[in-house]
């Protein structure tokens, strides 16, 4: 069932949150076939109106200063428009539901969220989501009452929990004098509960002790899946039938992969929704929530130098680069049952994709851009097979030191052919971009670890100082250059005159680089990710629609490569990747940007 979502508070520049659904009981299945569920009635699970008001500025309030920064309070003397329209507009509820509605606010004292962690013992919860809750509740990005539960099957107790998660924790390089002392509550409000994934008596244990924690409050409550895909199922039905919000909402996210073809995802798809409505869903893609990706459709649609130019009319290809510059050291085992295609370019390097290249949303609600994702990648062209170069990189020596190959990896089978690499290009069959290509590139093991997107411009028409840059007509094009990692910055690179008595050409950019420009550190992906699941806000998680399109780009080329066991071309580690990437581009008359002198 919907809920009315707003949003108001000091901490954080966002969006309006929007509508949400409550439904109480969580659950999915990530077999394919041999499973078999019992659907749990909606009628029994019961629904809520449930609005949240999270404790972050909405972007509506925020007044932008000269220098980028915003005001430390904004002065209010009447409502917004949208906040207008949020009380005209109710949510559309059947009688049942209007008989008891719910008014859950979670920066109020009669509501609490409950987030739980499971797999908790694991790396990404460690490294990413741990820091990155207590780097909310640093920045006040948290609702007054909220606990953080770790699941998963370690015995630990809350003290060895606690100081697990202490050795991760770290303030913003802006530190704040109460830096130590808020790291500690923070610990305070983690706890630890140990338990099988398949047991419904330790969620049942679970349970009990979220409800001792929420006091007796309107308890709303988010579980991270942060565990294997193999064992989504049964973590997920035992949660949905034992420990599920009695009067809130219950939310899940769910990690990647979502599947490993079109018929793995719709099969889980298909699992999740007989226990979730879509809304409860939240498909995580952690490159959604970067700040370059985020700052993607600003910088097109609030800026009118872009937004006439976007398009195949000035626009000569697009490229989307995404290298690392070590290999799978020691998680080959995973990375060789999907390969870099899935791990990274069906939904990273697509995602940021879709953003791209999708049309004016009507709103920036959540829904309104989602849908114009999905109009992209409907519109794209199947991926054939000779449009895509794959690699796997092997052993090298340089300067005395031996890097291992990809099959060395005690992990990985000796006759794997996973690919570490790949490059493909991809065209979109609509009006505004037919005809360009959208090269895509992503790999393990190469000479850099960056990602980046490369907007290559058409070359000037009768230029007159073509013979100024000789034969090279490349170096007199524009490029714009959107770097996501490392180093976040927006450069375009133009063409000016050397000073001096002669008339030379030179190559310069105008950049923008952030850690020069803001003092302000940027927030981790995951921060924004969480963040935006609590309040409610989907605009950066993957609709199930979104999903199938993605994979029905992907599926027949990738059931190809592995049928015929294609044969992958192998690259020395730390070099610029497989010659056939260069050939590839090289059919499209492009020049992968990431290699030229100047970069």
């Amino acid at each position: 069932m919907a809920a009315a979502l707003s949003s108001s508070n000091h901490c954080c520049s966002k969006s309006p949150a929007y509508s949400s659904s409550s439904s109480s009981s969580i659950g999915f299945n990530q077999s394919l076939k041999n499973v078999q569920f019992s659907v749990i009635s909606r009628k029994k699970l019961g629904s809520k109106n449930v609005s949240l008001q999270s404790k972050c500025t909405p972007l509506s309030n925020a007044i932008l200063m000269q220098d980028g920064a915003l005001p430390t309070k904004v002065p209010t003397t009447s409502e917004t428009p949208l906040k207008k329209s949020k009380e005209v507009l109710s949510p559309i509820t059947s009688p049942e539901e209007n008989k008891a509605p719910i008014i859950s606010d979670v920066n109020n004292s009669k509501s609490t969220v409950s987030i739980t962690v499971v797999g908790a013992s694991g790396d990404l919860a460690k490294k990413k989501i741990f820091p990155a809750l207590f780097a909310l509740y640093y920045e006040d990005c948290l609702p007054e009452h909220f606990t953080i539960f770790g699941y998963a099957r370690s015995k630990m107790s809350d003290a060895e929990l606690r100081d697990m998660v202490s050795r991760t924790l770290t303030c913003r390089i802006d530190k704040r004098e109460n830096c130590g002392e808020k790291m500690e509550q923070f610990l305070q409000r983690c706890f630890y509960h140990s338990g099988q994934y398949d047991s419904e008596d330790n969620f049942t244990e679970l349970n009990k002790k979220l409800k001792e924690h929420e006091g007796g409050r309107i308890a709303n409550r988010l579980f991270y899946l942060s565990i294997p895909p193999n064992i989504f199922v049964a973590a997920v039905k035992c949660a949905s039938r034992s420990a599920s919000a009695s009067n809130g909402w219950t939310r899940v996210i769910v990690e990647k992969p979502f599947g490993r073809d079109s018929e793995s995802s719709a099969a889980l798809t298909t699992s999740l929704k007989q226990y979730l409505e879509e809304d409860q869903i939240f498909r995580i893609d952690h490159y959604l929530g970067k700040e370059l990706v985020e700052n993607l459709s600003v910088l097109r649609f609030s800026n009118l130098i872009f937004e006439p130019l976007w398009s195949r009319q000035y626009i000569r290809n697009v490229q989307l680069i995404f290298s690392e510059d070590f290999g799978t050291e020691g998680r080959g085992g995973y990375f060789d049952h999907y390969g870099i295609i899935r791990d990274i370019m069906q939904n990273h390097l697509l995602q940021i994709l879709a953003l791209f290249a999708m049309e004016t949303p009507v709103s920036l609600d959540a829904e309104d851009i989602r849908n114009e994702k999905v109009k992209v990648l409907r519109s794209m062209k199947p991926i054939r097979a000779d449009d895509v170069v794959i690699g796997q990189y092997k052993s090298d020596t340089r300067g005395g030191v031996s890097y291992p190959g990809y099959t060395d990896d005690t992990t990985v089978p000796k006759n794997s052919l996973t690919p570490t690499f790949a490059a493909a290009a991809l065209f979109i069959d609509n009006a505004r971009w037919d005809g360009v290509p959208f090269l895509m590139k992503a790999g393990k093991a190469l000479h850099n670890k960056t990602a980046e997107i490369r907007v290559q411009f058409r070359h000037v028409p009768g230029n007159l100082y073509n013979r100024n840059f000789g034969t090279d007509l490349d170096r007199a094009t524009n490029e714009l250059v959107i770097r996501v990692q490392p180093d976040e910055a927006i450069y375009l690179k133009i063409n000016n005159k050397v000073p001096g008595l002669g008339m030379r050409l030179d190559r310069s950019n105008l950049n923008l680089l952030y850690k020069a420009r803001y003092s302000k550190e940027i927030p981790d992906a995951y921060e924004r990710l969480l963040l935006d699941a609590v309040e409610g806000e989907r605009r950066l998680f993957i609709r199930s629609d979104e999903l199938d399109a993605a994979w029905k780009l992907f599926t027949p080329v990738l059931k190809e490569l592995e049928e015929n066991k294609i044969i992958p071309e192998y690259y020395p580690y730390g070099s610029r990747g497989p010659v056939g990437a260069h050939y590839l581009a090289a059919r499209y008359n492009v020049k992968w940007g990431d290699l030229g002198v100047d970069e």
